[in-house]
């Protein structure tokens, strides 16, 4: 059993109300409380999984029941705090989704996920979130907890739209009347008996403006996206060679993809974050191909520290660089005298000792029109 609230003297209303103040204050957009029952998603969890959406994601079936049943998690475990960050960089402009299509159509610029391009979130969510979860325990005493954010099995999504943190999308991303879709997730498993807050409805509608623009189709029917297909999972989580037949449709897209959030309706409202952490760094946004293929691995690992970036390694980043080149010099009319610099800088990666890496030069040099 875990502990009731009121057996502190704290009105549970009241401490729900005192922790949405505090979670405003550490940054956080809104701050919900889950119920532990996400029985309604296991059936479209293994679904998913018999239909081998995950790809090599293995870890996505490795705990069992422990993703949709919070207390198998974390034994204790009563209610989920939920919370949810804007991460638009402050210095977005009010047309940003114009910007970022633009950015799209320009082949020489290296596209990286908006999330992205400033500090880790992990990082950023779960300090935040231990502060609140100490802010909790001043005010009520020792309690048992566990803070997530995307580090664990748990079914963030279904926890966040059972919080009333917004509905599931047909992209299968959790969307907000008042913030888009542009924000991180983060839960704090407790033992205390919290109030759930109410669920919101969905206002997708008859839209299907993110499953129009898929660039590669992976999202196969309303909330369900076949993670193979897509240009996220094969910039970040894929470790091998990218089929060819899906390089072509990744463009200039290096790392994750925005598109289906970028044709969002709902996201005109998304907001700008108030931290500083999640501002762009240098080298991040606007920069040309070829700068960003010589980067040496020192380089990038200076460049990618404490960013989420880093995780892939130098070596999927020259994969993911090199079919970007590759696209750009197709993209480019023949004899275009900027296909020299993305040409040149493709030939001096070409005796790089990963195979994966000259495996990727050859196709990307192969795409040449000049």
């Amino acid at each position: 059993m875990g502990k009731q609230v009121d057996s502190v003297d704290v009105d549970a209303r009241a401490l729900l109300r005192e922790l949405q103040t505090w979670g405003r204050e550490l940054g956080f957009a809104h701050i919900g409380v889950s119920d532990l029952d996400l029985s309604r998603a296991e059936a479209g969890l293994a679904r998913w999984l018999a239909a081998g959406f995950q790809g090599t994601m293995d870890y996505m079936a490795r705990h069992g029941s422990k993703r949709t049943r919070p207390a198998e998690l974390v034994p204790g475990t009563v209610s989920v705090i939920t919370a949810r960050m804007n991460y638009l960089p402050r210095d977005t402009p009010h047309d940003w989704q114009q910007v970022e299509w633009q950015r799209l159509r320009n082949p020489r610029e290296g596209v990286v996920s908006v999330y992205a391009r400033g500090r880790d979130y992990h990082k950023v969510v779960r300090s935040r979130l231990q502060k609140l979860q100490k802010k909790l325990a001043e005010r009520v005493g020792p309690f048992g907890h566990r803070v997530f954010s995307d580090s664990a099995p748990v079914m963030e999504g279904e926890l966040a739209a059972r919080s009333g943190q917004g509905w599931s999308g047909k992209h299968s991303l959790i969307l907000s009347r008042e913030a888009g879709s542009m924000f991180f997730l983060g839960e704090i498993y407790v033992d205390l008996a919290l109030p759930a807050t109410e669920p919101v409805a969905n206002h997708c509608g008859s839209c299907t403006a993110c499953m129009d623009v898929c660039p590669t189709g992976a999202i196969v029917a309303p909330g369900v996206v076949d993670a193979r297909r897509c240009i996220s999972y094969l910039t970040i989580e894929h470790h091998g060679s990218i089929d060819e037949a899906l390089r072509p449709l990744m463009g200039n897209r290096i790392y994750g993809c925005d598109d289906c959030q970028i044709a969002c309706p709902w996201n005109k409202w998304a907001q700008r974050s108030e931290l500083p952490d999640f501002d762009v760094r240098d080298g991040l946004r606007g920069t040309d191909l070829a700068v960003l293929f010589a980067w040496s691995e020192a380089e990038f690992l200076k460049r990618t520290e404490g960013n989420p970036l880093r995780r892939i390694g130098h070596e999927r980043w020259l994969r993911n660089v090199s079919i970007a080149l590759g696209n750009a010099l197709r993209a480019l009319p023949s004899g275009d005298p900027q296909a020299g610099g993305l040409r040149a800088a493709l030939q001096a990666r070409q005796e790089h000792p990963s195979a994966m890496v000259r495996e990727h030069v050859a196709w990307a040099l192969a795409q040449d029109n000049g």
